[in-house]
């Protein structure tokens, strides 16, 4: 009874989901419209390739077609036409090294017995890159359809490139797939979750509290916030490669390939991220230690508190000013440079009552010192932009 309990919660757990992803796909645009746009993408193709090749032509091997068509709708339209080379070359090699060695030794166990291990050596050669393996599948598909001949392996080729025509040119004609929102999502995730996590530690040192837990919990966000900026730069090479050969971008300031403003943004959120995980880590051994005259005081820790607010409203207005929408860089623009001032004031303002506030505590200096040379470092970035 318990077993059939948890296969029936986990069932309505991924049912939800699975209903959630498809309202979000008919309501809104967002990934799961992508997929299903790419998954409707491949169909079409391979029913076009079958029509042609399969229905029209009556071609003898009519099935490859549809096959490396559905396969090369890929994420990308620069993707599907280097995949699609890759792909027509390692079908080629394989059938044509197939079809000699299967007419020479007039044998197909034989044959696949010295095909097969030299056409899975080749699927290794770096210039097929992933597809190095429909070396062997084209191989396989000599040796295994009963009578080999010169005819058939021939249309087997040129079955395979018909399909990947067509598989290229849906991709790219129809709704190619682009990246921008992906990217600026990434890149927005990652600086909103700078600005909770600033903002919990700020509320927990205003208030006082120097709990280990909390604390602990910060810090843990504050490391996964390095993996959300990784995220973010991946995105922005999708981004990137999305738009080669692809006709939606041309002439659209909206979907124009990221430039050197998110390249800025992700390298300082980069910075961000790694000085909010020591600014957490330092607030965590300080909650952890049981000396309390280690920790600031209420007005330090206040004013500490003032300056991670400030570093919050600054981030999130230089997100505006590097991958918000279009249309809202200039009126942010203004905004984020007082904020840095107000940045760099309270700043100062640490620099000068920091020193004096540490006892002749060597637990305390650290602490002290800890908090202010993080402070520096996680301002640094703003400030200089």
């Amino acid at each position: 009874m318990e077993w059939t309990g948890g296969a029936t919660g986990a069932v309505r757990r991924h049912g939800g989901a699975a209903v959630r992803a498809v309202r979000r796909a008919w309501t809104e645009p967002g990934r799961e419209r992508d997929l299903t746009v790419q998954a409707g993408k491949a169909a079409l193709a391979a029913c076009v390739a079958w029509a042609v090749a399969g229905w029209w032509l009556q071609a003898p091997m009519a099935f490859v077609a549809p096959w490396v068509a559905v396969v090369l709708v890929e994420s990308t339209v620069y993707r599907s036409l280097v995949h699609g080379l890759q792909q027509l070359a390692a079908i080629a090699v394989g059938t044509v090294v197939a079809t000699v060695v299967a007419l020479v030794l007039d044998s197909t166990m034989v044959a696949m017995a010295v095909v097969l291990p030299a056409v899975v050596l080749l699927a290794q050669w770096q210039r097929l890159g992933s597809q190095g393996i429909c070396a062997a599948t084209g191989a396989l598909f000599v040796l295994t359809n009963g009578q080999v001949t010169l005819a058939t392996s021939g249309a087997r080729i040129a079955e395979a490139a018909f399909g990947a025509v067509v598989g290229i040119t849906v991709n790219a004609v129809i709704r190619p797939p682009v990246y921008l929102r992906d990217t600026r999502a990434a890149l927005t995730d990652a600086a909103r979750e700078a600005q909770e996590i600033l903002e919990a530690v700020a509320d927990g040192l205003d208030g006082g509290e120097w709990d280990g837990h909390a604390a602990g919990e910060w810090h843990e966000r504050a490391l996964r916030l390095g993996r959300l900026v990784d995220q973010a730069r991946s995105a922005i090479g999708w981004s990137r490669e999305s738009m080669r050969g692809n006709h939606r971008g041309r002439g659209t300031a909206a979907v124009c390939p990221p430039g050197k403003a998110y390249d800025d943004a992700l390298a300082v959120l980069d910075h961000v991220a790694v000085h909010t995980a020591g600014v957490t880590r330092t607030v965590q051994e300080t909650a952890s230690h049981n000396d309390k005259t280690a920790r600031p005081g209420p007005r330090i820790a206040g004013l500490y508190a003032g300056f991670l607010r400030h570093t919050v409203r600054a981030i999130g207005l230089y997100g505006q000013t590097r991958f918000a929408e279009t249309g809202t860089e200039q009126s942010a623009d203004g905004a984020l440079r007082e904020a840095v001032e107000d940045l760099h004031r309270s700043l100062d303002e640490l620099h000068r009552r920091l020193p004096g506030a540490v006892a002749d505590d060597p637990d305390a200096l650290a602490t002290h010192g800890a908090l202010l040379a993080q402070a520096r470092r996680l301002a640094d970035q703003l400030v200089q932009d």
